[in-house]
């Protein structure tokens, strides 16, 4: 197996795997998903709320805010917020306060309620760590991957101009259909078919092209890197399992 990296950001990577087969980069996929733990919102203990939000729905919405997760966190940690506000105005994830300020909201401006004149929301909450497998809450992103694709392309077939407009504007490079425009603008099944003698596909069995873009809890190489040691500790337990 080997990886490479195509591209890498604060909020996402891309990454090539090749060697494996779909059952692994799938399995790789899944885990990331459904197994890396992150830190959410899970008990609220609401003391006030005359806002037009019931209590159930405001502690659903908390629930959904990512928090940022340290690395040294596990499953027994619980870190406590309170929230105290007052009409008129919106409530934001910002106004969330607690003592540990590692673990804060990743989007400070994410609107929680609006309260009108007169209206108070007034809460404790509990976050534990948890798994994307119990609830998306604790889902740390989202990720696919695509098989490797390989573009045979010719700018000179005579039908050029005839479907020209036919394919993405963004697939274009100084009036030509462009491979790494095309590859970075994610416009591969956008351009296949349109025709094949202009523009054709093939695409790999053995080597993918993996997305993980972070929801903002743990960075993208923390999602993969946690994902790759569960998956071998997983595949530990089955070899000792089968012995």
């Amino acid at each position: 197996m080997n990886i490479t990296t195509l591209s890498k950001g604060k909020e996402k990577i891309i990454f090539q795997v090749k060697g494996v087969n779909h059952s692994y980069v799938n399995t790789l996929r899944r885990i990331m998903n459904s197994e890396v733990p992150v830190l959410a919102i899970e008990d609220v203990a609401i003391t006030k709320n005359n806002s037009i939000m019931y209590d159930e729905m405001v502690a659903h919405r908390l629930g959904l805010i990512p928090l940022k997760t340290d690395s040294g966190m596990d499953e027994k940690t619980e870190i406590k917020f309170t929230l105290k506000a007052k009409g008129p105005g919106y409530v934001y994830a910002s106004e969330l306060k607690t003592t540990d300020k590692k673990c804060k909201p990743i989007y400070p401006k994410m609107p929680i309620v609006k309260l009108i004149e007169k209206q108070e929301l007034v809460l404790e909450a509990t976050a534990v760590m948890g798994r994307g497998v119990d609830h998306m809450k604790w889902s740390p992103g989202t990720m696919f991957y695509v098989e490797e694709p390989t573009l045979k392309i010719n700018n000179k077939h005579p039908d050029f101009e005839k479907f020209k407009s036919k394919y993405p504007s963004k697939a274009f490079k100084k009036g030509q259909l462009d491979e790494s425009e095309i590859l970075k603008n994610n416009l591969v099944d956008a351009c296949a078919g349109v025709n094949n003698e202009i523009l054709s596909v093939e695409y790999s069995k053995e080597n993918f092209v993996f997305h993980v873009e972070s929801w903002g809890q743990l960075t993208p190489n923390e999602i993969v890197e946690n994902a790759v040691e569960i998956f071998n500790n997983q595949l530990t337990e089955l070899g000792k399992l089968l012995k």
